[in-house]
């Protein structure tokens, strides 16, 4: 058993040290990937880990890689990290912990001069969030070879602008190819997002396995007309139909409960006037559940009541699943290493299902993954009231601690 400890105060002052980068009134954070804010933590983060001995290295799709070496260099290095992009109302923890936890790692190391037979890397993922540049983990994902590099970087916003223009822009396109790098492990720590430690007062999640994701994008057409003067049988508006797909996309999460998540979270209406019926509506849709055949008769049932809503109002549809995460089920060497740091450390714990999507998912494809969870207060994320006990985050820390320093020296 590792004694040592990692400094939770200083992981805590650089946690809100970070939170000042893109902050906002109600107490969160805004800093979507790869804007003008997000460089700046990102240089933030590359200066930390310089000045505690790390070298750096960055791929084409911006993914930053901080590197301690170790006794024998040539290993494949043990790797931990997340993300540094939020979403646009975000939390000052969702995805920062696991980057700072991994650098909070490496300062330990140092703190306590303890080398490692393999290399210790902290890494930042790029628009793990997606809420700027859909889908969510779109860099990892290309690192484990679920898209190709052109498909990553082909990646625009809203205003059309790509992940590729962008990275250039900020100054953070590497030149690293993306997924040549082998990980003897890779841990994400991050706080729970949901309820469920806090409900049952325990410290430490040690997460077995990650929710299947589908992620939908549906535009309904109908026809603009005056709101005055228009009969209501007459109406093709396709904002009722888009009422109506959302009260199914709700009662299918409801029909599939408890492990079932249906939610429709952004919505566009044209020509959005007060007295024009509206005439087009863009909207997105994101199931989840942790069994792929629960998950795949929802993406069934979803289809037939999307088709059968727009031929009975009239209206024309485009639908497009853009995105599938299957269920993930973690390394169990490296879900028992997170299990037995918890234990040796005497900290409460449980074995948990994530219900949010993590760059750990796409990395499980090509190394052996593990995370950690720590509890957030009413399980409030993606939220600006998103907060986390100190001592928690800290202890998430040490389990993280210990679980790497026996990964990396395991033969």
């Amino acid at each position: 058993m590792l004694s040592k400890k990692i400094n939770g105060e200083r992981l805590w002052d650089s946690l809100m040290e970070m939170a000042k980068i893109g902050a906002t009134d109600k107490g969160g954070v805004c800093r979507l990937a790869l804007t003008d804010l997000d460089r700046e933590a990102r240089d933030l983060f590359v200066r930390w880990c310089k000045e505690a001995g790390c070298s750096i290295r960055v791929d084409k799709m911006g993914n930053i890689f901080a590197r301690r070496k170790g006794k024998d260099d040539s290993l494949p290095p043990v790797v931990m990290g997340s993300h540094i992009d939020s979403q646009p109302t975000g939390g000052k923890f969702d995805g920062i912990y696991g980057v700072l936890a991994g650098l909070e790692v490496i300062r330990s190391l140092n703190d306590h001069n303890i080398e490692t037979l393999a290399p210790i890397e902290a890494t930042a993922w790029t628009n793990e969030e997606g809420s700027r540049f859909p889908p969510a983990m779109v860099a990892s994902g290309v690192f484990a070879g679920v898209f190709d590099l052109d498909y990553g970087l082909s990646r625009a916003d809203l205003d059309g602008k790509t992940m590729g223009e962008e990275l250039e822009r900020i100054g953070y396109a590497g030149s690293e190819e993306v997924g040549q790098r082998e990980f003897k492990a890779f841990f994400e720590a991050h706080i729970e997002q949901g309820p469920i430690l806090e409900d049952e007062e325990k410290t430490i999640g040690v997460v077995t396995d990650a929710q299947g994701q589908r992620w939908y994008e549906v535009k309904l057409t109908g026809q603009e007309s005056h709101a005055g003067p228009t009969p209501m049988l007459s109406r093709r508006d396709a904002l009722v139909g888009a009422a109506k797909i959302i009260d199914q996309v709700n009662r299918i999460g409801l029909d599939h409960l408890p492990s079932a998540c249906a939610t429709v979270g952004l919505m566009q209406v044209f020509p959005n006037s007060r007295n024009v019926i509206p005439g087009e509506v863009f909207f997105t849709i994101d199931f989840r559940h942790p069994n792929a055949e629960t998950l795949s008769a929802m993406d069934h049932e979803l289809r037939e009541v999307c088709q059968k809503i727009a031929k009975d109002l009239g209206l024309t549809m485009e639908f497009e699943q853009i995105w599938y995460s299957p269920p993930v089920p973690f390394n169990k060497s490296c879900v028992d290493s997170v299990r037995k740091a918890a234990q040796n450390s005497g900290y409460s714990h449980r074995d948990i299902i994530s219900g949010a999507g993590h760059d750990a998912c796409y990395i499980s494809r090509v190394a052996p993954t593990a995370m950690v969870f720590v509890p957030c207060e009413d399980g409030i994320s993606h939220n600006e009231a998103e907060n986390a006990d100190p001592s928690d985050i800290a202890a998430g820390c040490d389990v993280l601690f210990q679980a790497v320093v026996e990964q990396a020296n395991t033969p």
